[in-house]
This record gives C-alpha cells, structure tokens and sequence, in this order.
C-alpha cells in the first residue's frame, strides 16, 4: 500500500510545483499578494535577512545570479525579486532549464534580464557536465564543471537517493550516468559593461561546487557586491573555509545558515542582528 500512496503523494507535489510555477510566470495577484501582505519569514533565519535587506532598498535593489536553475526551485531569492521587483541579471548556462524554465519565469519581470550563460575569467566556452538520463530539477541542480563533482554525487548516495524519491533509474551502463553541453562563459567585466550594472546589491551564487572560484573570478576587490550569498553545500572543508578567508579578507562579515553563507561588508543597525 505504501508505494501507490508514495506515488500519489508525489503527483500531487509535482501539480502544486507546476502550478507554482505558473502563479509566478504570471504575476499572478495571488502569489504577488501572498509574498507582499501575508509572507512572513522565519526570525533569524536568511529569508528574514533578505527581506529586510531587500526592503530597505525601497525598490532599488540589483541583484547578479549565478546558477539560476528553474528560478524557483530551493531558491532564496525567487520571492523576493517577484515581490520588491528587484533589477539585474541571472545567469542560467544549461540550455533546456533556460529555455523550459528560467526565461518563463521572469518574462513579465521587466527589471530582470536572463542571460543563458555561465560566470568565468574570460569570454568563451566550457564543457558543463550533467546528470545524462535524467532532466528534472533535482538533476539539473547537480550540474557541474567539475565531472568528478557531478562523480561524486553517484558515490555519496545523492542520485541514488532522488532517483528512489523521484521513480527514477540509474542505468546499467555507466556512460550514460554523465552527459556533457559547451556552454556560453561570460567575464564579470564583460556581464558588468554588456548590462550597465551600475552597482551590485547582492552576489547570489549557487554553483554546484563551482562556488570557490566565482568568488575568486568576480574580483570582490573591484566590483565590491554589498552582500554575497553562496552554497556551501558542495564545497570540500578546504575550499569552504578558503571561501571564508577570501569574504574576510575583502571586509565582509560571515555567517552560516544550513547550506547557505551570507556575507555583507560593515553590517550596521538592522542588520548586526543577523551576524551575532
């Protein structure tokens, strides 16, 4: 009994996810007025942070993307850019998300610009490696340019552990456990200059253990984001606190929440709070 009840469950929580989807692709006034008069985030907690960091901009807040995904899926930000209407650009480098997903969701959203790329020292391509049977978010998610991260998600359990959650299948022959897609990589300096962006409110970066290195390639020095949120999720102990010492270094002030670390430089008023 229990498969069919497992099954039905998770019908029922891809409709609802289908539809949320829709309710944001959208505008719709039920999920803008959900966000704006009812929301309310947990104390303490990064949605608080950024809600309080994003209406304290009053309506000025530009944000840089980096791995949007679907846009909404295990997204800190989705929610906020819907409901304060924040301006900027997210960076989506797998083709079919972009396509299917991230250019729907933000279409109606004039103050965002989705760009089907990738972050990197210079203009160029790269190989991204991918979870090469499966195209569902919780694969996407796991997409990498480090094949031996993507490696590691069938050693420590991940796919296998989706794959049974999801109704899915690990094949038989390993060559089809990996794909690979060349993807567009464009500089920070070239993304700043292409899209005008004047000042960066906040770094989002989601990465996929890529994490460590656009924090090294964005150049914190010179483009000073006022507030940096990265994964740390599928950073090894060593790269994570090379992370750390990086933000500090620059004078940003860090603090963790579960997968998630967030830095701003000179925390004053409202916001000391968080860092305490």
């Amino acid at each position: 009994m229990s498969t069919p009840n497992l099954s039905l469950k998770r019908r029922i929580q891809n409709q609802w996810k289908k539809y949320r989807f829709h309710l944001s692709a959208t505008q719709s006034p039920l999920f803008l007025g959900f966000y704006r008069y009812l929301y309310s985030p947990k104390k303490g907690s990064l949605s608080e942070f950024l809600s309080t960091y994003s209406l304290s901009k009053k309506g000025d807040f530009t944000v840089i993307q980096i791995g949007a995904n679907d846009g909404i899926s295990n997204d800190p930000i989705h929610k906020f850019i819907k409901r304060d209407n924040w301006k900027g650009v997210l960076l989506e480098p797998q083709n079919f998300v972009f396509t299917e997903f991230t250019q729907k969701i933000y279409s109606k959203n004039t103050g965002i610009t989705v760009l089907n790329a990738a972050i990197g020292p210079e203009d160029g391509t790269l190989p991204m490696y991918k979870i090469g049977f499966s195209s569902t978010r919780w694969a996407t998610g796991l997409s990498s340019f480090s094949k031996e991260q993507v490696l590691k998600a069938f050693d420590n359990g991940i796919v296998a552990y989706n794959c049974k959650k999801y109704g899915e299948t690990i094949p038989q022959d390993k060559s089809k456990w990996i794909s690979q897609e060349e993807v567009r990589v464009i500089s920070p300096e070239s993304l700043i200059r292409e899209f005008g962006i004047k000042n960066i409110d906040l770094l989002q970066i989601d990465a996929e253990g890529f994490d460590l290195e656009v924090i090294r390639i964005f150049d914190l020095k010179k483009h000073q984001p006022k507030v940096v949120v990265f994964e740390n999720a599928g950073l090894s102990e060593e790269d994570y606190h090379l992370a750390l010492t990086i933000l500090k270094e620059e004078g940003y002030v860090t603090r963790r929440f579960g997968d998630n670390n967030l830095a701003m430089k000179q925390p004053v008023n409202e916001f000391e709070k968080f860092f305490q």
